[in-house]
């Protein structure tokens, strides 16, 4: 069974940094694609970012030039830094895996972002 944890929220001032991360474990196959998806309250999940295996990206036009995702796979872990954080940005972050376009989606159980001074 696949497991995903993210770990790393909190609570932060604008202008400040986070970085998130997110282990999986349990796959017998790499997990193709990973991200992150958010969901502020009373909005959709939104995807922020995702990474390939190979270490193409995609962000959010929102989070352009402020986040960053990366992945280790020798740790099945990936991370996303979080700059200049904005109050638009807090929401429930979701870390998320696929082992190819297509197959089914795991979720972890989500890491609460607070940006609020």
């Amino acid at each position: 069974q696949v497991q995903l944890m993210e770990s790393g929220g909190g609570l932060v001032q604008p202008g400040g940094s986070l970085r998130l991360s997110c282990a999986s474990s349990g796959s017998r196959f790499s997990l193709g694609v990973m991200g992150w998806y958010r969901q502020a309250p009373g909005q959709e999940r939104e995807l922020v970012a995702s990474v390939t295996f190979g270490g193409n990206t995609n962000y959010a036009e929102s989070v352009k030039g402020r986040f960053t995702i990366s992945r280790d796979n020798t740790k099945n872990t990936i991370y996303l830094q979080m700059n200049r954080l904005k109050p638009e940005d807090t929401a429930v972050y979701y870390c998320y895996g696929k082992i190819m376009a297509g197959s089914y989606t795991y979720w972890g159980p989500g890491t609460q972002v607070t940006v609020s001074s």
